[in-house]
């Protein structure tokens, strides 16, 4: 069964990391936008299985783009069109928290599941619902969790404390520490608008002439991990890092979080920008082999 890897400009290094983890070929999506904003996409001639890379980090341009490669494959010759998408978008939005409000993630998981048969994501950012195969039915819908390569980068980290800002940020703290053997520290967060929260931690005199990592599955704003960072230094943590699956921040934020006290930030290749330094390759060759999305004859 032929396979052949597509990927757009701007995660073109993330994507042949990938086709070559899995030695297939790749082709990179031709795409021009008119002076209207209005898109226009070509794809080389496919062969039988279609795979599509793209983060969908700034997703409203990006969708459409998407859904038309997806379009101009299936038109070209592929019966099978799969998607890897390392970052997927809205999918916060899970219920309507006020009368009249859209629930994205019903609407984007559904639209996805209409274009593709079988789609890819590292860490989905999910609340209420825990499984993406609930998001998007009708087609195999896998997560892989980025932990495994967060914690080789790492390495060898001392008596460092792992934290996370809020209890969202557990799962993924817990994950990377265990093999890492650290001790960890979870926070509770209040937020009382998209750049303002609150957080507490109870216990946090443990960090108390300690290095301290914090983790997180998305670096959005910076907010929280700023908010977090000047907490953990008043409380005598001697270095405090970031390492985050999806570092989405702009170069504003990452400065914002320099001056709070942070000395490095890490992220997967998930989402490009200067933070992203973990390669997630393997981690996405071993997951589309083990769902046996592409087989050999």
């Amino acid at each position: 069964m032929g396979a052949l890897l597509y990927g757009f400009a701007e995660s073109a290094d993330a994507a042949g990391r990938l086709a070559q983890a899995f030695d297939i070929g790749f082709s990179e999506v031709s795409l021009h936008r008119f002076p209207d904003g209005e898109s226009l996409v070509r794809v080389d001639r496919p062969p039988e299985v279609a795979v599509l890379y793209r983060s969908l980090d700034d997703p409203n341009a990006k969708l459409v783009e998407l859904l038309l490669a997806a379009s101009a494959l299936r038109e070209n010759g592929a019966s099978c069109v799969l998607l890897v998408a390392p970052y997927l978008c809205y999918m916060r939005q899970d219920i309507a928290f006020l009368p009249g409000q859209a629930i994205s993630q019903q609407v984007i998981g559904k639209l996805l599941a209409e274009h593709f048969d079988g789609v890819l994501t590292v860490d989905p950012h999910l609340h209420r619902v825990h499984d993406l195969s609930d998001v998007m039915p009708g087609t195999d819908a896998v997560t892989v969790t980025a932990a495994p390569a967060l914690s080789a980068a790492l390495g060898e980290v001392g008596d460092a404390v792992l934290v996370g800002p809020d209890a969202e940020s557990r799962q993924w703290v817990e994950k990377i520490a265990a093999p890492l053997g650290c001790p960890v520290l979870v926070g509770t967060k209040q937020r009382s608008g998209d750049r303002q929260v609150a957080i507490t931690f109870d216990g946090i005199e443990i960090v108390a002439g300690r290095p301290v990592v914090l983790v997180d599955d998305v670096i959005a704003s910076g907010v929280t991990l700023a908010t977090a960072a000047r907490l953990l230094a008043e409380a005598g943590a001697t270095s405090i890092e970031v390492v985050a699956t999806h570092c989405l921040a702009s170069s504003h934020d990452l400065a914002a979080l320099e001056d709070a006290g942070i000395a490095r930030v890490r992220a997967s290749d998930s989402v490009p920008g200067p933070a992203a330094d973990i390669p997630l390759a393997g981690l996405l060759a071993d997951a589309i082999d083990a769902h046996r999305w592409i087989e050999e004859g």
